[in-house]
């Protein structure tokens, strides 16, 4: 029995990756010293916890009939956005609801200072008539910009910058006028010039004078697919940093976050200097419908998994819109409707809705407004997966009142049955267990708990055991493995000062956090581990066992060798900083590569490494062993076009002893380029 917690993908090191060593950003040195620049939050409150609300973006880019009536992109007016505004404070706002988010699409280039102004035709009132009117219906106000200066308001470089005499657009540009932004639509600022930074403000005190409350600022690198070290032009860090200081000085409370995609390896510069951040990109379909289960709501399953434990108090990762309020708009079966919500809840993700809400169904206003689900996004625990293994996925959080949110989904296109084990969820004994959505609840349950499922479906609980004194330590994971060690990882035990730990029932370490490395194992020998939590005199259960043998290397093997199998457009292809200098590219749909004379002694579950380069947000594949057993593999992305870097991820695989095949493929999207495989 094993658990693998797939968000420990990491950058490959030096030992992994032979001479041609794997490294992180060229510039992480500079980033960590731009992350130290970062102004201190005046306003902390404005986003204590996720914010609630509406926005435009999802009713403006459907083709769903009569939404855009006047042709695509024309429903944001300020005729619209205000009977959405007065629906939401009519049927959502007592649940929390308060922000009306003005998306792209209201601005008509810039004033005689380059600030952006409003489509006269569409907003005749000017913005901030609209953001009076939106509080006074007690609803907050955002708005939609983008970063880099726009080309329309350069105009020659002869544009003066608003109360900084002496500064034109001229003057926070580069010489030779380089593009930026997630569509080269503007030109980058050069921050090198203290007039740049007066632009930032400019703007951000205009916003304020409107009345503004949020700012959303889109087309942010590194990411969308932009800006990786080799693409400065789409490196926004100092605009962000400039922005992140504007928004502190201009003298009202705004939520400033960013979109879209940004990239992971920034992280901690997007902590500091925003209040949150896209991890994807648009969840719209673009369509007829406003969303589709498969355009892009279920691969949030897998994009979010790196960012888990960078939301918090103060900045979190935006999911972007919840669209489950009108189901034939929508485009989603009701399971997959609730699925939606439940994801977006257990993650503590921003909670706005993109549906026509003066045209909400009874269902989805049951989704929106169900306080408990509001309760778990708002108290700012996200969950994260206990495996991703599988298309049948369990997630869980741990909350402070010593009970556990548990979700059950199913992302396979057939029913199937989910199941949360307790002894992996560090549940103990008997709980009372409450199924959310059904407003049920079941007593003395022990062992599990388990649904079938539909198709996309899922379920939620909440897990109330008997309280213990230590309790037992949740999701277990072997995270590396020589002949001689095995690194583990677990998850904090309430109560626990520090932890003992098990090989084949006899204790061989005692650790004070939640990793340890076992060491004086013996290779090719299966060791079945076993961590208990300890305080003082107490001592909790154990936790569910990981077992998997030993190496007797590791032993690795190369996707480009003349061994491995291709098949339609997969191929070799360059990469100097990959073991070898080459790997395997261009899988997915009908094209694969299989890795053949895997050899181990013992049949058994073995620790398999894998190294690839993801420039995407996050990729999936299969791995099928032997033409038998599959696996799914989720190769968190670098977001910033970088393929280059190889990064490893891992997964706990039975297989046969002798020669054993492992075949990467999935026959509905592209995948990471694969470098290596190790057992």
């Amino acid at each position: 029995m094993f658990s693998r917690r797939p968000t420990l993908t990491v950058l490959a090191a030096v030992a992994l990756v032979s001479t041609a060593a794997a490294t992180a950003p060229a510039d992480a040195a500079q980033v960590q010293v731009q992350a130290e620049k970062a102004a201190p939050a005046k306003y902390p409150q404005v986003a204590a916890k996720p914010y609630m609300g509406w926005s435009s973006w999802s009713l403006q880019s459907t083709n769903y009939p009569g939404v855009n009536p006047d042709g695509p992109g024309s429903f944001i007016n300020e005729k619209n956005i205000l009977t959405q505004a007065n629906a939401l404070a009519t049927k959502l706002k007592p649940y929390g609801y308060e922000y009306v988010n003005v998306d792209a699409g209201w601005q008509d280039g810039g004033d005689e200072y380059g600030r952006p102004i409003a489509m006269a035709k569409r907003f005749p009132r000017g913005m901030k008539a609209v953001g009076d009117d939106i509080h006074k219906l007690g609803l907050k106000f955002g708005i939609y910009t983008t970063v880099g200066l726009g080309t329309d308001v350069y105009r020659d470089g002869n544009t003066p910058i608003y109360d900084a005499p002496g500064c034109f657009t001229r003057d926070i540009v580069y010489p030779d006028l380089r593009k930026t932004n997630g569509w080269d639509a503007a030109y980058k600022i050069n921050y090198a010039s203290p007039c740049a930074q007066k632009y930032a403000d400019s703007i951000a005190k205009l916003f304020a004078s409107w009345g503004v409350d949020f700012i959303k600022m889109d087309g942010v690198g590194p990411g969308s697919w932009k800006g990786a070290p080799d693409d400065p032009n789409h490196n926004n860090i100092e605009d962000i940093q400039a922005w992140w200081r504007a928004v502190q000085n201009a003298g009202r409370p705004m939520q400033y976050t960013l979109s879209w995609s940004l990239s992971h390896r920034y992280a901690d510069v997007w902590k500091q200097n925003s209040n949150g951040w896209r991890i994807d990109t648009d969840v719209e379909c673009y369509c007829d419908t406003i969303v589709k289960w498969d355009s892009s709501v279920k691969q949030r399953w897998w994009d979010v998994a790196q960012w888990i434990d960078d939301a918090g108090p103060g900045h979190w990762n935006n999911l972007d819109a919840l669209d489950v309020g009108v189901g034939a708009m929508d485009g989603l079966t009701d399971a997959e409707r609730q699925s939606y919500m439940t994801f977006w809840a257990i993650n503590s993700a921003p909670l706005f809705a993109g549906d026509d809400l003066t045209k909400l169904d009874a269902y989805g206003l049951k989704l929106l407004t169900n306080r408990e689900v509001i309760a778990i996004d708002q108290s700012g625990n996200p969950a994260r997966p206990l495996n991703q293994d599988q298309l049948q996925q369990v997630w869980y959080a741990h909350n402070k009142d010593g009970s556990t949110t548990v979700a059950l989904f199913n992302l396979a296109d057939s029913p199937a049955t989910v199941t949360g084990n307790f002894d992996q969820l560090g549940i103990d004994g008997k709980a009372t267990v409450r199924d959310i959505w059904a407003d049920q609840n079941t007593r003395n349950v022990s062992g599990a708990v388990s649904a079938q499922l539909p198709a996309h479906g899922s379920k939620l609980y909440k897990i109330s055991p008997s309280r213990v004194p230590v309790a037992t330590p949740a999701d277990l994971t072997a995270t590396d493995v020589s002949g001689t060690t095995t690194t583990l990882t677990w998850r904090p035990a309430a109560g626990a000062t520090s932890y003992k730990v098990f090989a084949n029932g006899k204790q061989v370490a005692t650790a004070s956090g939640t990793s340890t490395v076992v060491s004086g194992l013996s290779p090719q020998t299966q060791y079945s581990f076993t961590v208990r939590g300890v305080s003082g005199g107490s001592t909790s259960g154990a936790s569910a066992p990981v077992t998997m043998f030993t190496s007797a290397g590791p032993v690795r093997y190369e996707a480009e060798a003349s061994s491995s199998t291709l098949t339609g457009d997969a191929s070799v292809s360059g990469c100097s900083l990959c073991s070898g200098g080459s790997k395997i590219g261009n899988i997915g749909y009908g094209s694969t590569v299989t890795l053949n004379n895997i050899t181990v002694p013992t049949t058994g579950t073995y620790l398999v490494k894998i190294a690839y380069t993801d420039g995407d947000t996050s990729r999936q594949s299969m791995l099928t062993v032997n033409g038998t057993d599959t696996y799914w593999a989720n190769y968190s992305g670098l977001g910033d076009n970088d393929w280059g870097t190889p990064q490893v991820t891992y997964l706990p695989m039975k297989l046969t002893a002798g020669a054993n095949s492992i075949k990467v493929s999935n026959p509905n999207g592209y995948i990471a380029d694969i470098d290596w495989i190790t057992v």
